[in-house]
């Protein structure tokens, strides 16, 4: 028997999920009133309506803000194509787009950056991190609703080297928990995904490199696990399979009722929640300078403070901080403004977490200063 667990915002949500991963659903966009905090802000709406295209990690988050955006500035929409990182990339570094969506900042040695430049008329394109979530470790375990797993374990339980959920290592940090005497089952990504990259990234920095595993194919240990192509189908075959374990954006487990673990970094175990992963983001170190904000996920994946919830995942908008027409560079300041201050609650029914206070303070210093 799978653990359910109900939760009255999500009897407002479609039946489908949300995605932070290398595919993407539209089916998980909250329904019902606007943001209650769109009649207090203060935005300069531009005349002209934007496009974009890119990661379909943030498109469920992209709809929310869009449909926002068009209440507080009627007449104006962003037209936003979930086409992946990779022609994000290419289509605002060719100036097809307005603003282009991706999992990962624009990369130097690849070219990107200076190609960014030169479409922004001689000016830096800006990394802008505006879509966060967590990735639970979602699981179905007969008579077990309170799970805590760390690095380490999930490490062996991919690499094969725990096979059964009562081992003592699992055991020995859930010394209260009845765990059954069955496989572990463990699912993977079968296709390219960013979620598959951050979650092997957070492996590897949180097990000091005990986890070799890199990139957006999935590299456990030879023949361990079942693949699946999509967060729908991993998370669906975990449903249906008792001992079954897997790594998926939040709102899927949620949606089908399955257990999600807590991670304990050192300090205990963190349930995954807004708070917590809230408290990841807020705490995350910037590796760009001034308002080109990339984030060092490493300063999540090995933080070990007690309440930090480490499994997150961001992407970013690329913007040009200066070279746009100037009615361009509003409706842009705009939208982003909006967006910066979406709802919570609505962001959470999505799978989302909203920007922690600190953190949108720089946000919104960083689009302010578009020109």
């Amino acid at each position: 028997m799978k653990i359910k667990r109900h939760n009255a915002a999500f009897a407002v949500l479609a039946a489908g999920a949300l995605v932070l991963a290398g595919c993407g659903t539209d089916q998980n966009v909250p329904q019902g009133a606007a943001n209650p905090a769109l009649d207090k802000l203060q935005v300069e709406c531009g005349t002209k309506s934007l496009s974009a295209e890119g990661s379909s990690a943030q498109k469920n988050a992209m709809d929310v803000f869009s449909r926002d955006y068009s209440i507080k500035c009627p007449g104006q929409t962003v037209n936003y194509t979930k086409s992946g990182s990779g022609k994000g990339v290419a289509g605002f570094t060719a100036g097809q787009i307005d603003f282009g969506g991706s999992d990962s900042p624009l990369d130097a040695e690849e070219g990107e950056v200076a190609k960014a430049a030169e479409r922004c008329k001689g000016n830096p394109a800006w990394n802008i991190p505006m879509v966060f979530g967590p990735v639970a470790m979602a699981y179905n375990l007969p008579g077990v609703d309170n799970l805590a797993l760390n690095a380490d374990l999930i490490r062996k339980i991919y690499m094969g080297e725990i096979k059964q959920w009562d081992d003592p290592a699992i055991k020995a940090l859930n010394p209260d928990a009845k765990l059954p005497s069955i496989p572990v089952v463990p699912f993977f990504r079968s296709d390219e995904s960013g979620t598959t990259s951050n979650f092997q990234k957070y492996l590897s920095t949180a097990t000091n490199g005990a986890f070799t595993g890199e990139g957006k194919t999935f590299r456990g240990g030879p023949g361990v696990g079942q693949g699946r192509d999509g967060s729908d189908q991993v998370a669906q075959s975990v449903e249906a399979t008792e001992g079954g374990i897997t790594y998926v954006e939040w709102s899927y487990p949620r949606n089908l009722g399955l257990g999600i673990a807590k991670i304990d970094s050192g300090s205990g175990p963190v349930e995954l929640n807004p708070q917590t992963v809230g408290k990841a983001i807020e705490e995350a170190k910037i590796e760009g300078e001034g308002n080109d904000l990339r984030v060092d996920l490493k300063s999540i994946y090995g933080n070990k403070e007690a309440g930090v919830y480490p499994i997150v995942l961001n992407t970013y908008e690329l913007v040009c901080s200066k070279g746009y027409d100037p009615e361009t560079a509003k409706s842009v300041k705009a939208f982003l403004t909006v967006a910066a201050n979406a709802d919570p609650a609505q962001l959470e029914e999505a799978g989302y977490v909203a920007l922690p206070e600190r953190f949108k303070g720089k946000v919104l210093d960083a689009v302010n200063a578009i020109q």
